[in-house]
């Protein structure tokens, strides 16, 4: 009951075109090679970037590296515990959006940059309170440009290798009203619901959505996109400001 009077108090107040607050954190693990901890109102995830110096087999000979990543929840991210992944047990839904983040992640990078390694990007879920995902994209693109700058030492391409950031922000169409950055109690009231990733020249990355109830006009579909293209504007600042500390 608390949570839900917490959630409703923080949806009054902010407008239908506002983020939550957001802070990105970097440096937070000490034994990786980069970290990125995005705090995006309720909801926190601990991303970390870590270096292998080999490629999936599909890349073994060829001159390109490889990014790729994945997701998990605490069991305590959420009010009803999250039972843990187990082996031979995978998660599907987590699994899909360790996918989403990988995909994200390797639109950002030249890969030829980074022949013969490997970057891993774990993301975990510390309290879940709407958009993760987009958040797991959003810190994850920091994480990976400190990984590189610091591989540099190693392999002087990978200095190069980061093309621009990539950041994701959850819209939807809630009450009939656009409405960014969805929050738990927000995403359940939502018609309409989408993740978009971009680049932050504004080009899109990816696009996942779908209407929760009756379907919905292209021009709703336009202006969902226009929305989120200026929260991820606003993300894209906050990357900024983490990587330049």
């Amino acid at each position: 009951m608390r949570q839900s009077v917490r959630r409703t108090m923080a949806r009054r107040e902010r407008s239908a075109d506002q983020l939550r607050p957001v802070r990105i954190r970097t440096d937070v693990v000490k034994t990786s090679l980069a970290s990125a901890l995005i705090l995006q109102g309720r909801t926190q995830v601990l991303v970390t970037a870590n270096v292998e110096s080999k490629v999936p087999r599909f890349l073994q000979g060829s001159e390109r590296g490889w990014v790729t990543a994945e997701y998990d929840m605490l069991p305590g991210s959420t009010a009803d515990r999250k039972r843990r992944q187990r082996w031979g047990q995978p998660d599907g839904r987590l699994l899909e959006i360790g996918r989403l983040v990988g995909r994200s992640l390797r639109a950002a990078v030249e890969l030829e940059k980074l022949t013969g390694c490997t970057v891993r990007v774990d993301c975990d879920v510390l309290e879940a309170d709407g958009g993760t995902r987009a958040a797991a994209v959003t810190a994850g693109s920091v994480a990976l440009a400190l990984a590189l700058r610091r591989l540099a030492g190693e392999l002087p391409s990978a200095a190069q290798a980061m093309r621009w950031q990539v950041a994701a922000v959850s819209v939807g169409l809630v009450e009939g009203r656009p409405t960014l950055d969805l929050d738990y109690a927000l995403d359940l009231q939502a018609d309409v619901d989408l993740n978009v990733v971009m680049t932050e020249r504004g080009k899109l990355v990816e696009v996942q959505g779908s209407a929760e109830g009756e379907p919905f006009s292209v021009s709703v579909l336009q202006r969902l996109l226009a929305l989120a293209r200026r929260g991820i504007g606003r993300l894209v600042q906050v990357q900024r400001n983490a990587l330049h500390r």
